[in-house]
């Protein structure tokens, strides 16, 4: 098994920092839903949300050419200077332009996402100009494979914000304060990284004699992480403008626990099969290939789909426990809706990387576009007739069809074993967990935990019993585990 030595290896520091990352967001929210107003958290939802769209403007999509032309200049110091500090300035320049610009507008901001809240309005600019900055440090650690310090720079980043958000969550209960906390936490990332940098790569006024190049490169990726961003996102602003920052409220813990517990699942996949794929699609090695997918599809799914099971029948009790009774009674039925979206976008993360092997970005592109398109339709048609639940299913809808369409061109150039037995097996031990889940329905911290502990069990036993896991396959797994990652 040679070949296949660094498949679960290198998910590494990196998987450990992905999923350390998705862990802040659920800490973060019993502490906020339950010291600030369901308003002002859902203010801080908006917060979150901006700071990952005004980056897509105001990086104009450079640190994606950071990558991908500064990587082979590995030891070449003043190619990395003068590249680096190229995207760099450039970026600050747009930024301070960006920001500038949000902030005449807050007053107007503040009435459509903050409930005329303008002091957070106008804050924002800075949080969002030194953020922007931070994505810059974190793709210039990514770039040189310096995975070490992005782990640790991106999983302080977001323990920092926890822990000063959460400081002045308990101590003032103010959401203006809860938003000086995140700006500090920015702050001192910021500084940290930039100094490792200049002490690497010294400091240097560029030319900018390669932006051109970069720029062609970089902007016409954006319409596509615009489009991401649309499908993931845009439902917490739709919800703000036409229901109010209450109902954001009410609807992101259930986006939160059913979106970040199976996204968990998917993230080592999504981190290593990019990157190892390739090395054996291009040494012709298809059987290798189709061996990975088969099996990061198996072993997805052999998790994914009992979670979603567990979550959609205990959302409640999950959201009761990490929030407050008025949020539980109104947002518990989004989590099934945002479960199952994640379980497609998992499946996506592995069909994905056939039209990338092809150097099909056209596709995927277009697939992303129309799913923005269909996803802002639907939601300003829905949530002023059905509510903010509609933003739930308008998204469950648009991962599905964004899966189907994947599925259907990835087919035309590569095709692999799914497993049907397996994933028959799998929604059958689910179906007997969720029995059981039922008919020891729980009420509280203790018997939630205990019957998640029992189910799990119950679960692993029968899909075992049904030889879902075959002895190759957990041999398999056995020596990748063991393996060292040379590749």
């Amino acid at each position: 098994m040679k070949e296949y030595k660094s498949f679960v290896q290198r998910i590494g520091v990196t998987g450990i920092s992905s999923i350390l990352v998705s862990l802040s967001n659920l800490i973060i929210l019993p502490i906020l839903t339950k010291n600030i107003s369901v308003s002002d958290y859902g203010i801080y939802v908006q917060i979150g949300v901006t700071l990952t769209l005004i980056p897509i403007f105001s990086t104009l999509g450079l640190v994606g050419a950071m990558t991908r032309f500064l990587a082979s200049k590995k030891g070449m110091v003043n190619d990395i200077q003068e590249g680096f500090y190229t995207i760099f300035f450039s970026i600050v320049g747009v930024s301070i332009f960006v920001s500038t610009l949000l902030f005449i507008l807050a007053p107007n901001l503040a009435h459509l996402l903050f409930n005329n809240n303008v002091l957070v309005a106008q804050l924002l600019p800075i949080l969002i100009f030194i953020a922007t900055l931070n994505v810059v440090i974190s793709f210039y650690f990514r770039t040189f494979q310096q995975m070490t310090k992005y782990s640790i720079f991106v999983v302080s980043q977001a323990y920092l914000t926890v822990l000063l958000v959460s400081y002045f969550a308990i101590t003032d209960s103010n959401i203006i304060y809860v938003v000086i906390g995140s700006l500090i936490a920015q702050i001192i990332t910021f500084i940290v990284g930039f100094i490792i940098i200049i002490r690497e790569v010294g400091l240097k006024i560029p030319r900018f004699k390669h932006l051109r190049e970069y720029l062609s490169f970089s902007i016409p990726a954006m319409p596509t992480l615009l489009s991401n961003w649309m499908v993931d996102s845009s439902d917490r602003y739709l919800i703000s403008i036409f229901l109010g920052t209450v109902f954001v409220g009410y609807y992101n813990p259930g986006y939160t626990i059913g979106w970040s517990v199976i996204g968990l699942l998917a993230a080592p996949f999504n981190i290593i099969l990019p990157s190892l794929l390739p090395y054996h699609y291009d040494q012709g090695q298809l059987d290798n290939v189709k061996v990975f997918l088969k099996y990061s599809l198996k072993y997805f799914l052999i998790f994914a789909i009992p979670a979603f099971f567990g979550l959609s029948l205990l959302s409640k009790q999950f959201i009761y426990v990490l929030t407050n009774p008025e949020i539980a009674a109104n947002g518990y039925l989004v989590t099934p809706f945002t479960a199952l979206s994640a379980v497609f976008f998992g499946c996506y993360v592995i069909f994905f990387n056939i039209l990338f092997l092809e150097k099909n970005t056209k596709i995927l592109g277009s697939i992303w576009i129309l799913s923005a398109i269909v996803n802002l339709i639907l939601n300003i048609i829905l949530i002023p007739i059905f509510g903010f639940l509609a933003a739930a299913a308008a998204t469950l809808f648009v991962y599905g069809l964004s899966l189907a369409l994947t599925i259907y061109y990835s087919g035309k150039f590569l095709k692999f074993d799914h497993e049907w037995p397996s994933i028959i097996k799998s929604l059958f031990s689910s179906v007997v967990m969720s029995v059981i889940i039922l008919i020891f329905y729980p009420n509280g911290l203790y018997n939630l935990i205990l019957i998640v502990l029992v189910s799990a069990t119950v679960y692993l036993a029968l899909f075992y019993a049904l030889k879902g896991f075959k002895k190759e396959e957990i041999k398999f797994f056995k020596d990748l585990i063991k393996s060292s990652a040379n590749n």
